[in-house]
């Protein structure tokens, strides 16, 4: 690809990153280039943060209609997995499943609590009293 046909779409990660390619410039060697990014690329990015939407979204719902608790909710938020939190948490897989758990996570210790909401960025309060 030559350097004045690099892609310049419109992105959602247009104002944070940009892409470095390698072109061609007008001697025919190669060098690199900056992109904001292309339509496909767009278009994939999209559907990928709409799945995440939705996924934020189911978790909201089933912590209002009190099926799990708030850290799952904030760990859909903050784009975690079990994997990743007990990473930050040093709590077990199992434990934190078992944290999702509403009638759990109500006996939870103020330093089980602290440990969370540290690692959602939040305070003890907004984890322990979930608004929407």
């Amino acid at each position: 690809m030559k350097k004045e046909e690099l892609p310049q779409d419109k992105s959602a990660l247009e104002v944070m990153t940009r892409e470095l390619l390698y072109v061609k410039n007008s001697n025919g060697k190669y060098t690199t280039g900056l992109s904001t990014g292309w339509d496909i690329k767009k278009e994939a990015l999209d559907s990928a943060w709409d799945d995440i939407k939705e996924r934020v979204e189911l978790a909201r719902m089933a912590v209002r209609n009190r099926e799990m608790s708030p850290v799952y909710y904030f760990m859909e938020l903050r784009l975690m997995d079990l994997t990743v939190l007990s990473g930050y948490t040093g709590f077990w897989k199992f434990t934190i499943k078992r944290h999702f758990k509403p009638y759990v996570f109500q006996r939870l210790s103020n330093e089980k609590l602290t440990t969370y909401a540290k690692i959602f960025d939040i305070s003890i309060n907004e984890l322990k009293d979930f608004k929407e």
